[in-house]
C-alpha cells in the first residue's frame, strides 16, 4: 500500500501571520518544516504528503512550492490565490509553470459572510480553475454546508474536496444536522471528503476511538471508500494527538474494509484526485 497524507501544513511561525494559533494551541507556536515531519511519515509507512496553505498570501503559495521542490516527499501543493481578483487568469498563467501546484483553497470558515462562495466574483474564480487542472479544497464548518450544496452544483466539472469532514461537532456528539447535510452534498460525484482534522473537533484531552465512529460511519456511508482520503492535519493535530495516534484512529476504523478500500483511502484516492506523480 502506497500511503499519502493528503493534508499537512508547514510554516515559519509569526505571531502576526498565525494569529489564529491562540493560547490553547500554544504547542504549535513554532516553526514546522519538512525535517520535522519526514521521520514521522516514514515511521508510519507514508511515502508522501500534500502541503496545504495556512496563510492567504501568494508568498505562502510560493513558500510551499519551494519546499516541495526541495523535498521529494511533498508530492503536491494546495496553495492560495485571490479567486475574486479580476485578473486571476494572469496569476494562474504564472503559477501554471509549477507542476507541483495541484489545487487551491480559501479559508471560507473564517469569512464574515457565510455565503461568500456564492458571490459572483468568487464563482467566477472557481469557474476558471478547471481550465488550469486545479482542484479546490472546501474548508467550512457545518453551518456552511447548506451553501456548499448549491455551490458544488454549479461546477460539475470542477474537482472538489471537503476538508476535515466539514468539522463536525465530535466533542458534543451533535451529529444529526451535519449528517443530513453531508448526505445531501455527497450526491455530487466530483466532490470528495478528507478524513482529517477530527481530533481537534473532539475533546482534546479525553477523546477516545469510539468518539469518531459515528462520524466516520456517516462519511463512509455517504461518500464510499472511493471518495474518501486520509489527512493528518499535522501539525495542527498536535494540540490533541500525536501523529501516530491520528493515523491509528482511521486505520483502526478501516480494518473492516477490504485491502483495496483501505489502500484507496490511505493513498490511492489522493493520488488520483491531486494527480500526484
Amino acid at each position: 500500500m502506497e500511503k499519502i497524507d493528503s493534508h499537512q501544513h508547514f510554516w515559519r511561525y509569526s505571531p502576526e501571520r498565525h494569529d489564529w494559533i491562540d493560547d490553547e494551541m500554544k504547542e504549535i507556536r513554532r516553526h514546522f518544516l519538512p525535517a520535522d515531519i519526514e521521520p514521522l511519515l516514514k515511521a508510519n509507512g507514508f511515502t508522501g504528503c500534500v502541503a496545504v496553505q495556512a496563510d492567504q498570501t501568494m508568498e505562502e503559495t510560493m513558500f510551499l512550492i519551494d519546499l516541495a521542490r526541495q523535498h521529494r516527499f511533498i508530492c503536491g501543493v494546495v496553495g492560495w490565490v485571490d479567486l475574486m481578483r479580476p485578473n486571476l487568469e494572469d496569476e494562474l498563467d504564472i503559477l501554471q509553470e509549477y507542476d507541483l501546484l495541484k489545487g487551491v483553497r480559501h479559508i471560507l470558515q473564517s469569512e464574515p459572510d457565510d455565503a461568500l462562495m456564492l458571490k459572483p466574483a468568487f464563482k467566477r474564480g472557481i469557474s476558471i480553475l478547471a481550465g488550469y487542472n486545479l482542484t479546490y479544497d472546501i474548508l467550512v464548518f457545518p453551518r456552511h454546508l447548506k451553501y456548499v450544496d448549491e455551490f458544488v452544483s454549479m461546477f460539475p466539472d470542477q474537482p472538489f474536496v471537503i476538508d476535515h469532514l466539514a468539522k463536525p461537532y465530535i466533542k458534543s456528539g451533535d451529529i444529526q444536522g451535519w449528517k443530513k447535510d453531508m448526505e445531501i452534498i455527497s450526491k455530487f460525484p466530483n466532490l470528495m471528503c478528507k478524513i482529517s482534522g477530527m481530533v481537534t473537533e473532539a475533546d482534546w484531552k479525553n477523546w477516545k476511538q469510539k468518539d469518531f465512529t459515528p462520524f466516520l460511519d456517516v462519511a463512509l456511508e455517504s461518500f464510499g471508500a472511493g471518495r474518501l482520503m486520509f489527512g493528518s492535519d499535522w501539525p495542527v493535530c498536535l494540540v490533541a494527538a500525536e501523529y501516530p495516534e491520528v493515523v491509528d484512529i482511521t486505520a483502526n476504523y478501516l480494518k473492516a474494509l477490504s485491502g483495496a478500500e483501505q489502500s484507496a483511502i490511505f493513498g490511492g484516492n489522493a493520488k488520483a484526485f491531486y494527480k500526484l506523480i
